[in-house]
């Protein structure tokens, strides 16, 4: 758990449902939250943050719009002085075949995956180094490590997202900043709850565990990530798939 400390603030992108919600409300039972999505979904999760106790606020912004995002940096650092931790979560898929693949349908995921992650590190980054603490946490994906068919562009971007996470590592490790990655494999998400019930169960056979995780499976990974006992680990990818890619 990260530990209670009421001058911490955390962000965290493609909050307003799924593995961003469970994200969002499990930090928040530490520190602060910023929901930040595209939509006005990310207000619903603040609510029901502040509903159950806890501080939050919300923030739509395109994360895909890097001059949006850099006003929302200004704006979110004009009133708390500086961030302390950034989850990187947003993110879309628009899967096809290469050879059927739009120009858009590349540009859009690698936007919106990838170089939010860049918008946002970039715009928050300083002010961790200038505190000496902070803590980065860019959700990638099995994809990235293993590829997937029909998604060429959504794992070009999560694995660029893991090489990202890396090399940033290495930039501000001397500064106290921890960057890491989360790597989920088959999670239950909506998406996964209206596909037929033959396919999932062919999924679970690819899993050790026979089950897919939970959001919360997920967000339990980050938390830890982000709490000061994992002062010592930077540039690591955390991969939460029940054992599928071990």
């Amino acid at each position: 758990m990260v530990e209670k400390d009421a001058k911490r603030v955390a962000l965290v992108t493609g909050a307003g449902r799924g593995l961003g919600a469970a994200i969002a409300k499990k930090l928040s039972r530490s520190v602060h939250v910023i929901c930040v999505s595209r939509s006005s979904n990310c207000e619903k999760v603040a609510e029901t943050i502040r509903g159950e106790g806890y501080s939050a606020e919300s923030f739509p912004v395109d994360v895909a719009d890097g001059a949006a995002v850099e006003a929302a940096a200004a704006a979110l650092l004009e009133k708390h002085l500086h961030i302390d931790i950034l989850v990187n979560n947003a993110g879309i898929t628009r899967d096809t075949l290469v050879l059927r693949m739009k120009n858009e349908d590349w540009e859009d995921v690698l936007r919106t995956d990838l170089s939010s992650c860049f918008y946002w590190t970039k715009a928050l980054l300083r002010g961790m180094t200038q505190f000496r603490w902070g803590r980065i946490v860019n959700i990638s994906s099995v994809v990235g490590k293993m590829g997937n068919f029909g998604q060429a562009n959504y794992a070009a971007a999560k694995a660029g997202i893991i090489g990202f996470t890396k090399s940033v590592a290495k930039e501000v490790a001397s500064r106290g900043v921890c960057v890491n990655a989360v790597a989920p494999g088959f999670i239950e998400s909506d998406m996964t709850a209206v596909l037929p019930e033959k396919t999932v169960e062919e999924m679970r056979k690819l899993i050790p565990m026979k089950r897919m995780g939970s959001p919360e499976d997920v967000a339990n990974a980050v938390d830890f990530l982000c709490s000061d006992a994992a002062s010592y680990i930077t540039g690591e990818v955390l991969t939460v798939d029940g054992g599928m890619t071990m």
